[in-house]
């Protein structure tokens, strides 16, 4: 059937195609409204390196320059970074931030990207959860956030590293304000509407599939008086012949 064929068919059966299209519709506005929020909350780290560099002098006579650690950044501070980010994905640390296991609460902890094969290595760390409310999304950021300096101190103490070429984390974007997540929702709303759009289709072509049933049915309804007037009136004719 062609698209003109098709469009006369819904324009014929609109009774039908009406209906069915806004109770599609209804179905699926209702379904988005109650459709659990998603908010989202960030902040992002990056490590520095102490103004006199990442290691003590040799002679106490002459220190190491003081450096801005905006404008050092070592490669050690990637490694330092990706430790920490493995660190921060691991169950026992989700669960230290109340993250509900197997519950609808997404925790990452990333350098910045967003796929974890070919993420680079970089002094950032971004922390990204995604909660049903915003106060429990904004929560956990903080938590992660504060637990990123914990780990990163207990780490340097375990390594017996020197005080003062202690790394630090600086928080270059605080814990945002959370955001609602409305992407799926969208979605959702897109796939509502072609799924009403199907639905009218098929409802149209379903009536114009019945509509033409019985009036095909009617017409043999009719036209069987008639062939059996016809089929006597052969038989008698048949028999004052004999």
């Amino acid at each position: 059937m062609d698209f003109w064929a098709t469009v006369t068919v819904l324009f014929r059966r609109w009774y039908v195609t009406v209906p069915a299209f806004l109770l599609t519709i209804a179905a699926a506005l209702g379904v988005y409204a109650v459709a659990p929020k998603t908010f989202v909350s960030t902040s992002a780290i990056v490590l520095t390196l102490p103004v006199t560099g990442g290691s003590l002098p040799s002679d106490p006579k002459f220190p190491n320059p003081s450096t801005n650690p905006l404008v050092t950044f070592d490669q050690g501070l990637n490694m330092t970074s990706a430790i920490l980010i493995q660190a921060l994905n691991t169950p026992k640390a989700a669960a230290e931030v109340g993250v509900p296991p197997g519950g609808d609460v997404t925790l990452r902890v990333t350098s910045g990207g967003t796929n974890p094969e070919l993420m680079p290595a970089t002094p950032f760390i971004v922390v990204t959860c995604e909660a049903p409310t915003a106060e429990q999304a904004h929560s956990i950021v903080i938590k992660v956030t504060a637990l990123a300096a914990k780990e990163l101190r207990a780490r340097q103490r375990q390594v017996k590293a020197p005080p003062a070429t202690y790394v630090s984390a600086t928080v270059v974007v605080p814990p945002t304000e959370p955001d609602e997540k409305k992407g799926s929702r969208l979605r959702s709303a897109v796939v509502a509407g072609a799924l009403a759009s199907f639905v009218s289709l098929f409802a149209a072509f379903a009536a114009e599939s019945f509509a033409r049933h019985r009036r095909a049915r009617r017409a043999r309804d009719a036209s069987a008086p008639l062939e059996t007037a016809a089929a006597n009136g052969a038989r008698s004719l048949a028999g004052h012949e004999g």
